[in-house]
């Protein structure tokens, strides 16, 4: 199957980024694609309110994604994004959604908050409690992630283990001294760890760097964007996933338990 990665600037008005969304999913869908992964945080986000995604929260009947549901009716590409719904009065939970053919087919709250780098996620938002089950993508077994999810292995682990052959993650991968560096690194580890594609989808704003990446089983990269707005199109194909199975058994190998959700 072919699957398209979308990255884009995220603006401060969310009717603006449903349209983006929306213009993105069209023109994957036209290019053959059967899935299309975008960035995190996708409602609302300013340079000078760095609370603005939590401000802007809508629970899942909101203007923003029923727009998408309404352009995905009749298709059955299936996309994946993340956005804010309110927990609280002034807190969200960071939600990742898949919608296919004007339904919502899956939703994972973000279970590692980004406090790291002198950021406090948890500040406003409250983590998630679950794995993610997978979801199936033209028999295609997709396991779900969210951007600082990446740099912890056993998330990943886990839904190899649960028979991924795909990891999404929508990601706003915020800049900094090593940052690309860790971005492209952990994308590669990922793969490698769990012998499956990871399809990573980056915001380009100011302050994040964009560089959505494909990366297959074995660690190669087959598309990748830079630091401005893109649509990816890469195919995954599952005798790659297959043969990286059978030529390095890390799965097999491995002498520890199953990870688990504390």
């Amino acid at each position: 199957m072919y699957v398209a990665v979308g990255q884009f600037a995220v603006t401060p008005v969310w009717e603006e980024n449903a349209q983006i969304c929306i213009d993105l999913m069209a023109q994957a869908w036209r290019k053959g694609a059967s899935m299309l992964v975008l960035p995190e945080a996708l409602l609302a986000r300013a340079d000078d309110d760095p609370d603005l995604s939590v401000k802007s929260a809508q629970p899942l009947e909101g203007g923003f994604l029923q727009s998408l549901l309404e352009a995905s009716t009749g298709k059955t590409m299936t996309t994946i994004l993340t956005i804010h719904i309110p927990s609280a009065p002034g807190r969200a939970v960071n939600t990742l959604v898949a919608i296919r053919d004007g339904v919502v087919i899956a939703q994972y709250a973000k279970l590692h908050l980004y406090d790291a780098f002198n950021l406090q996620e948890s500040r406003l938002v409250d983590p998630g409690k679950r794995v993610p089950e997978l979801i199936d993508v033209t028999g295609v077994r997709i396991g779900l992630m969210t951007c600082y999810d990446v740099r912890f292995p056993e998330l990943a682990l886990n839904l190899a283990l649960k028979g991924a052959d795909v990891l999404v993650l929508p990601a706003a991968w915020v800049k900094g001294p090593l940052k690309e560096h860790h971005w492209a690194t952990l994308l590669a580890a990922r793969a490698l760890d769990t012998t499956c594609y990871v399809v990573a989808a980056g915001e380009c704003g100011n302050k994040n760097i964009g560089q959505s990446r494909v990366v297959d089983p074995f660690g190669v990269t087959v598309a990748a964007a830079a630091e401005g707005p893109a649509l990816l199109l890469a195919e995954i194909d599952t005798k790659r996933v297959a043969q990286a199975r059978q030529q390095l058994p890390v799965l097999r190998n491995r002498r520890f338990a199953p990870p688990q959700l504390l």
